[in-house]
């Protein structure tokens, strides 16, 4: 039960996060914006919902997990009410950085909810109840996004949030018990700033740089602060008693390689939901609600596999999962760089049924691997280290994804992007997918055995 109320809240978020991506052309036409240009409506949220989480596991630690979460709650519907009100582009960014602030206590407070309940044994079981409800969001969402934009108003993909809000604070309120209150250490203001800015500057170097959006000499400086900043966060936080970032959990494997080659997994995963519905829209110039139903076969695909996640691991193990299952989730994604015009609608819609699928697999599996060896006192410093590690390759993944696109417009000389330009996107995104892989095989053959009850050997 608490799995499936915390689940309302993943719910939220990932349907606010694919009917986004649908909606985006209708939202590019009504506020005057280049398509491309208008990613950073995706982006800003995922920025701010990066540079915040670190704060997460602290916030629930001193002012108690359940007032954190219904908090997080409030904050993220008000907002989607004020991105539904918003008349430009900076209305719209300013209200998706309010929206990134309530999803990033949202989501880690969330899990951190469900997990100090859990033993190990129950975890990969938790994390599947976890996982059902909240993928109803990107199965509903291109479809309702579709819809809403085609026959009602992009307007109104922000206000559908408000009735789940709405339900999912009256259900934490009513049902799920609070944690017991632990005082923690005073926060590391320094540690979050140095983290905060950091991440605020790279992500609005990779946002800008050769889009034309700013001048190239404050992108690239932008990039450098980012990068600098980065160092001494890193420095600071070795050497901190209670680091914002405790990097400490590194020295878990099984945590180490889900930070590590799960991120450059999902860098490339992240390309795929801002790709298919622009490329469907722009490149076979299909409205919002055909290319919402089209794209809905990938949330299909990834819902589908959640009860089939325990089965698989069981008789395959964690290890082999990391390093084969990314290869072939990357394969897929490069097929879809054959994309045209000329296609048959039911195979696309297969190929993407089929990937969702496997990155479905692999999301399942980073997500419990990463908890299984994690000690209880180290929870809350776990979820916030991961939670950035999960938030960070989504901005990254779509800010890459848009400057491909731009950086293959630009060379080819095209007035506006065709589908060639987005197989280069499907191409660098599968290829990311794919390496990841290799990087997983330092992982322990026995990595994750007292996650899965009765696992097969050898």
């Amino acid at each position: 039960m608490v799995a499936a109320i915390v689940a309302s809240a993943l719910f939220m978020q990932n349907l606010d996060s694919t009917v986004v991506a649908t909606a985006l052309p209708s939202m590019a036409r009504d506020l005057g914006e280049d398509p491309l240009v208008m990613g950073v409506a995706i982006t800003s949220y995922l920025v701010a919902l990066t540079v915040f989480i670190p704060l997460s596991g602290w916030m629930a630690d001193r002012f108690g997990a359940k007032q954190v979460f219904m908090a997080a709650i409030a904050t993220f519907t008000t907002a989607s009410v004020f991105c539904g009100l918003s008349q430009g582009l900076a209305e719209m960014v300013a209200a998706r950085v309010l929206q990134g602030l309530g999803g990033a206590m949202m989501v880690p407070v969330g899990r951190l909810l469900l997990l100090r309940r859990v033993k190990k044994s129950e975890l990969l079981t938790a994390t599947t109840w976890l996982s059902m409800p909240a993928l109803l969001g990107p199965v509903m969402g291109p479809p309702v996004g579709g819809f809403l934009t085609d026959f009602v108003s992009w307007r109104a993909v922000f206000w559908i949030n408000v009735p789940v809000g709405i339900l999912g604070l009256l259900l934490v309120w009513r049902i799920i018990p609070p944690l017991p209150r632990i005082v923690p250490p005073p926060p590391d203001v320094p540690g979050l700033a140095l983290v905060g800015g950091a991440l605020a500057a790279l992500m609005f170097a990779f946002e800008t740089l050769g889009r034309g959006l700013v001048p190239n000499g404050v992108a690239l400086g932008m990039l450098a602060l980012g990068a600098a900043l980065a160092v001494l966060a890193v420095r600071h936080c070795l050497r901190a008693r209670n680091p914002a970032i405790d990097f400490s959990l590194l020295a878990i494997p099984a945590f180490n390689v889900t930070v590590v080659a799960g991120t450059v997994f999902r860098v490339g995963a992240s390309m795929v939901p801002f790709l298919v519905p622009m490329s469907l829209q722009l490149g076979f110039g299909a409205s919002a609600a055909q290319s919402g139903m089209i794209s809905f076969a990938t949330a299909l695909g990834a819902f589908a596999m959640k009860p089939m996640a325990q089965t698989a691991l069981r008789w395959v193990g964690f290890r082999n999962v990391m390093v084969w299952n990314a290869v072939i989730a990357g394969l897929l994604v490069m097929a879809c760089a054959a994309f045209r015009p000329g296609w048959p609608i039911p195979v696309i819609f297969a190929v993407l049924l089929v990937g969702g699928l496997f990155r479905s697999l692999h999301f399942t599996t980073t997500n419990t691997l990463a908890y299984a060896d994690v000690p209880q006192p180290k929870l809350s410093a776990a979820t916030s280290f991961y939670g950035t590690a999960q938030q960070l390759p989504g901005a990254v993944g779509v800010a890459l994804a848009a400057a491909a696109l731009q950086a293959s417009v630009a060379l080819a000389e095209r007035p506006a992007a065709t589908m060639a330009d987005f197989s280069v996107g499907f191409l660098l995104g599968g290829l990311l997918m794919l390496i990841s892989g290799p990087m997983s095989m330092r992982l322990p053959p026995d990595a994750g055995e007292g996650v899965v009850a009765g696992r097969r050997r050898g």
